[in-house]
C-alpha cells in the first residue's frame, strides 16, 4: 500500500470524535505505517492514551516535558513523513491558524518540515461559523491539506455537516496522497479560476463576485491525483498552495484568453472554472471618468470565448471541461453550450441553488458529458465537488485511452 513503511504522527485533540482514533491507529499499522502519537490534554477525556499507545506500539506523549523527562517536539517533527490531526477541534484549528503553542501537539505542528493533514471535526454551527471558515482558509494558505468533514449524526443529536471523516476515508486520502503510481502522474493540467476585471477607467472595471475558490480546488485535486497543474487565476485574495500547482495571475479575459490558448497545446486537461466577463468597454478612458452628468454610457464588446476557442482546436487525446452557471433553463443551456463549444463536459450550476454560485465554501453541480445521462449531486463542500469532478475527467480520460 501506498503508506507502507511511512512514518506518522497522529495529533488527537479535544473531541468527541477521538475515540475513533484506536480504530484509526490500527488501519495506518495494519497498512504499514508507523504511528506515534501525540495529545493535548483535554483529548484524554475522550480517548485513553493508554488504549493508543497499545495500537500503535509506542509510547504516547501528552505535553512537551513530562517532570524530569523532555519530550521532543522537534524531533518528532523532522521524523515524521506526514502528520495527521484527526481529530481536529474548532479551539486546535483556532490555535494553529494563529501560531499558539500552549500543547504538544500546537508545538509539534509548528516544528513539522512533512505536509500535514487536517480532519476537522465539531458541531454544524461551530464548522458553519465565519470564524471557523477564515480558520480554515488560513491553515489552508500554509500548505496545509484538509481532509473534507462528512455529513451525518453529530454530538449534539443534530444532523449536518461537522462529522469527522469515517477512518477508512482518512486513509484513502493519505494513499492518494503517496502514491507513486496517481492516476494523472505524468499528465498536465489547465485550469482557469477567478473572475476577471475589465478596465472602464484607471479605477473603475467591470467584474464579478467570483473568489476562484472552485477552481482552486479543481486545481488542487488534480495535483493531488499526480497532475502537473498550470492555473489561470483571476484577480482573488485566494491562493493554490499544492506544490504541483503553478499560478499565472491575470486581469482580463483577453489575458487569460491568451495565456490559455498559448498553454493548452501542452495539455491533456482544461477546466475552464473562471467567472470571464462575456463584454469589456469598446474603449478604456486614460483618467479618471469624473462624474459630470446624471447617466453616462459605456460602449461594451465581446470577449474572446475561452471555452469554445479551446473546444475548437483541441485533438482527440485531450479534455476539456467547462462551467454553466445559469438562472433559467439551465440544462437546456448546458446542453446546448456542451455541444456548441465542442466540450468533453460541463459542469452546471445554479444561482437558485442555496448554498452554491459565488463566495459560498459549497457548491451543488450538475455534471453533463457526451452520450451520458447528467449526473446530479447533493450540495457539498467545494473540495468534495472538485474530487467528484476529476472523477468524471478520469473517466473521461479512460474512454480516450480505450478509443485510441
Amino acid at each position: 500500500m501506498s503508506i507502507s513503511g511511512k512514518k506518522i504522527i497522529l495529533a488527537v485533540t479535544g473531541s468527541i470524535a477521538a475515540y475513533k482514533t484506536p480504530h484509526l491507529v490500527r488501519l495506518l499499522v495494519k497498512a504499514g505505517a508507523e504511528v506515534r502519537v501525540v495529545m493535548t490534554p483535554s483529548s484524554g477525556q475522550f480517548v485513553s492514551p493508554l488504549a493508543l499507545a497499545t495500537v500503535s506500539r509506542n509510547p504516547v506523549f501528552r505535553s512537551v516535558a513530562d517532570g524530569a523527562s523532555w519530550n521532543n517536539h522537534v524531533e518528532a517533527g523532522l521524523w515524521a513523513d506526514a502528520m495527521l490531526i484527526a481529530p481536529c477541534s474548532a479551539n486546535t484549528l483556532a490555535k494553529l491558524a494563529h501560531g499558539f503553542c500552549d500543547t504538544i501537539v500546537n508545538a509539534v505542528y509548528l516544528s513539522a518540515r512533512c505536509p500535514v493533514f487536517i480532519a476537522p471535526a465539531m458541531d454544524e454551527d461551530m464548522w458553519k461559523h465565519p470564524s471557523t471558515k477564515q480558520n480554515i482558509q488560513q491553515i489552508k494558505t500554509y500548505g496545509n491539506y484538509l481532509i473534507p468533514v462528512a455529513h451525518g449524526e453529530l454530538a449534539s443529536g443534530l444532523v449536518g455537516e461537522g462529522r469527522m471523516a469515517e477512518p477508512e476515508e482518512i486513509i484513502r486520502f493519505l494513499e492518494v496522497f503517496f502514491d507513486a503510481d496517481k492516476p494523472l502522474t505524468g499528465k498536465k493540467a489547465l485550469v482557469t479560476a477567478g473572475p476577471t476585471y475589465e478596465k472602464i477607467d484607471p479605477v473603475r472595471f467591470i467584474g464579478n463576485f467570483s473568489t476562484g475558490k472552485m477552481g482552486i480546488a479543481i486545481a488542487e485535486s488534480l495535483a493531488a491525483h499526480g497532475a502537473s497543474v498550470t492555473l489561470v487565476l483571476g484577480p482573488t485574495h485566494l491562493a493554490a498552495v499544492h506544490p504541483g500547482i503553478d499560478t499565472i495571475h491575470v486581469a482580463s479575459a483577453q489575458e487569460m484568453y491568451d495565456r490559455c490558448v498559448d498553454l493548452f497545446p501542452g495539455m491533456e486537461i482544461a477546466v475552464m472554472a473562471a467567472a470571464v466577463a462575456d463584454y469589456r468597454p469598446e474603449t478604456v478612458a486614460g483618467g479618471k471618468i469624473k462624474k459630470q452628468s446624471d447617466a453616462l454610457s459605456i460602449s461594451l464588446v465581446k470577449t474572446p470565448d475561452i471555452l469554445a476557442t479551446l473546444g475548437g482546436i483541441k485533438k482527440k487525446t485531450q479534455i476539456v471541461t467547462g462551467f454553466a452557471l445559469e438562472t433559467d433553463g439551465e440544462l437546456e443551456y448546458a446542453d446546448r453550450k456542451l455541444k456548441e463549444k465542442n466540450a468533453d463536459m460541463i459542469v452546471l450550476n445554479s444561482l437558485r441553488d442555496e448554498g452554491a454560485g459565488f463566495g459560498f465554501d459549497t457548491n451543488k453541480v450538475t455534471v453533463l458529458s457526451r452520450n451520458s445521462v447528467p449526473q446530479a449531486y447533493p450540495l457539498l463542500e467545494k473540495q468534495q465537488v472538485a474530487e467528484i469532478i476529476v472523477k468524471h475527467i478520469l473517466e473521461l480520460q479512460q474512454h480516450v485511452q480505450e478509443v485510441l
